[in-house]
């Protein structure tokens, strides 16, 4: 029974940085894509091999290619372009792979380089028997969540399963599930065993592996770097400070800490004048050691007039993420007479908590006055201090 191998490797994968696309940036000093053909290219069992790619991408695809080393079946791998959607470019290679014919099809992403050999035997094995897709067991607790962010049920995690790729169909079946969406005018699958699903075909999970993780954002490629050198992921701590003031003005609120909290004055301000986001913000633009909120949003441009201040301090969380960082920790004083913070404390760490996409336990906040004295003694403003603690990767050779 014949075996074809589908990498998708047509999506632009912004979220990994570097400016090319995932499945093209250097890992170990080879393409990401050459190590996924590696890996297949080593099994005997594999007959065909199409990679499906975004139609600006040939020159990246035949550098890619280019880098495998001489072995059978190199000569074989062949291209298909790619549409709109991921779906629409599995679809896309199905259809160039309908001369071949093949028994069974594996679809697998681009971004896996770490699919091992037994893996992909196990996909050829559960393959041939009908739809499966292989899956991982769940480690973390999975909470339903509102859109305001409210629990809504916590689920067994013992029947759930995080599904990978490769993903193994009979060939006619899956290409007849596609044609079958694709008619139907439905775009939204993004996982070819859900679509499956859809056509009404069985489908089985069997065994993944931990390890065949899908590089997606920074962090996964500084980890995957460690792991070809047997290294393990190391971080240095680093520590920001950041101080924000702002003057009352005529008004009956103001914001602190992303909560509008009713108040007899308002701040004079060009965005909503939240001291305590603008404080957190700065902090954590210290300990990356780039630049201040003036210099990621400038006062002179007219698209911050009135701005939540939510979206300053999520754009510095994601300069740490994007850094694969970690935030351990959000400290803030806020200094002023009025209005008093005991009221809204918890509001508020919750909150910032759900700006950070942190614990609340990792955020703390409090209040004191400076007796009279001063600015805010005098009730002429209000003025806040933080502190940001993170941890960015540390490179050993």
């Amino acid at each position: 029974m014949s075996v074809a191998v589908l990498i998708v490797a047509a999506g632009r994968g912004s979220r990994a940085g570097d400016g090319l696309p995932k499945q093209y940036r250097t890992l170990g000093g080879k393409p990401v894509l050459t190590r996924t053909l590696e890996a297949f290219l080593a099994h005997s069992d594999v007959k065909h091999t199409t990679v499906v790619i975004h139609p600006d991408d040939r020159d990246l695809y035949d550098s890619s290619v280019g880098a495998l080393p001489p072995r059978p079946g190199k000569d074989g791998v062949r291209c298909a372009f790619g549409g709109e959607t991921r779906q629409a470019s599995v679809l896309c290679g199905l259809e160039a792979l309908t001369e071949a014919r093949p028994d069974t099809v594996l679809v697998h992403d681009a971004a896996r380089p770490f699919v091992g050999p037994d893996l992909i035997g196990r996909a050829i094995a559960a393959g041939r028997r009908g739809p499966s897709v292989p899956g991982v067991g769940v480690t973390d607790t999975i909470k339903v969540i509102s859109t305001q962010s409210e629990v809504l049920s916590t689920l067994d995690r013992s029947s759930l399963r995080a599904i990978q790729t490769p993903q193994a169909f009979p060939f006619g079946e899956l290409l007849d599930a596609h044609r079958k969406a694709a008619a139907s005018g439905l775009r939204m699958f993004t996982d070819d065993g859900a679509l499956a699903e859809w056509a009404g075909l069985p489908v089985r999970v069997f065994e993944g592996e931990p390890g065949n993780v899908k590089l997606t954002h920074p962090s996964d490629f500084i980890e995957a770097e460690r792991r070809l050198k047997g290294q393990t992921m190391t971080y240095v701590t680093r520590l920001g400070t950041g101080f924000d003031v702002h003057a009352f003005t005529e008004g009956d609120h103001v914001w602190l800490g992303g909560i509008r909290i009713p108040h007899d004055r308002g701040v004079l301000a060009h965005s909503d004048g939240d001291v305590i986001l603008h404080a957190l913000t700065d902090a954590i633009l210290g300990a990356l050691a780039d630049g201040d909120i003036g210099t990621h949003f400038p006062p002179s441009d007219q698209q911050w007039r009135g701005a939540s201040s939510d979206r300053f301090l999520a754009h510095a969380i994601g300069l740490v993420r994007q850094r694969g960082g970690l935030v351990d920790h959000l400290d803030t004083t806020l200094l002023c007479e009025k209005p008093r913070l005991g009221p809204h404390r918890e509001a508020m760490r919750q909150r910032i908590a759900e700006i950070a996409g942190l614990r609340i336990d990792q955020v703390s906040l409090k209040a004191t006055t400076t007796e009279k004295l001063g600015f805010t003694g005098r009730g002429e403003g209000i003025a806040a201090q933080a502190a940001a603690t993170i941890r960015l990767p540390e490179v050993h050779a």
